[in-house]
């Protein structure tokens, strides 16, 4: 290591950790070895969507157990009183399996388009497949389309017959894992009707009601 005396040199990053990606819940050691004189001191930022956050001011990163959150990009900046600091950046992805964050039931009528939405994150990106009952649907027959891109998968139906409504379960994989949920696609009142209502005034709450109405008279 350098030594406080003689000739000042400039903070300079030798050696830094590449790119990683990990799986969730593992153990992730970054190294960032650094030259100057005076000796620099070597400090560990997260660049986060939330901002900077300071990790540690060490040559050696070491995070235990791993998480999701903690994924993104690590600065390193390697800091004396002879010049501006040499800064690096290491980015860490972290692997996790799918969780399904949005997947609510739907009503529309008969003649009408109903769309199914399941949206799932995860990294890998998921893979998402649509089931009703054990039946798995292929995109194109039945008169449904299966539209999935990034993080989130539609079933649409062009033309809503009595045979549609049901439960259908979408199923979110990754090399990970994989998840499911229930969605149904339940019958619902005219378009004349159910026009006096907008979507602000029908909460949550009502629509359960609506599908618990729809369902008992199966």
């Amino acid at each position: 290591m350098a030594r406080s005396t003689g000739k000042q040199l400039p903070p300079q990053i030798v050696n830094i950790s590449s790119d990683i990606t990990v799986n969730e819940g593992s153990s992730v050691t970054l190294m960032c070895l650094a030259f100057g004189r005076p000796e620099p001191t070597v400090t560990w930022r997260h660049l986060s969507g939330k901002g900077q956050g300071f990790v540690s001011e060490d040559e050696y990163l070491e995070i235990t157990g791993i998480t999701r959150e903690q994924s993104g990009e690590y600065e390193c900046s390697a800091v004396n009183d002879v010049a501006v600091p040499d800064v690096r950046k290491v980015k860490v992805t972290v692997n996790y399996p799918p969780y399904i964050s949005n997947a609510k039931n739907t009503g529309a009528s008969v003649g009408q388009k109903g769309i199914l939405q399941c949206e799932a994150s995860a990294v890998p990106v998921a893979e998402f497949q649509w089931f009703k009952e054990d039946t798995r649907l292929a995109n194109g027959l039945e008169g449904v389309r299966i539209e999935s891109k990034g993080r989130l998968s539609t079933l649409t139906f062009f033309n809503v017959s009595e045979k549609d409504y049901g439960n259908y379960t979408c199923v979110a994989t990754n090399k990970l894992g994989n998840t499911n949920a229930s969605i149904i696609l339940y019958g619902r009142c005219p378009v004349f009707f159910a026009a006096r209502y907008s979507k602000e005034e029908k909460d949550e709450e009502e629509e359960e009601e609506e599908v618990a109405r729809w369902m008992a008279g199966l």
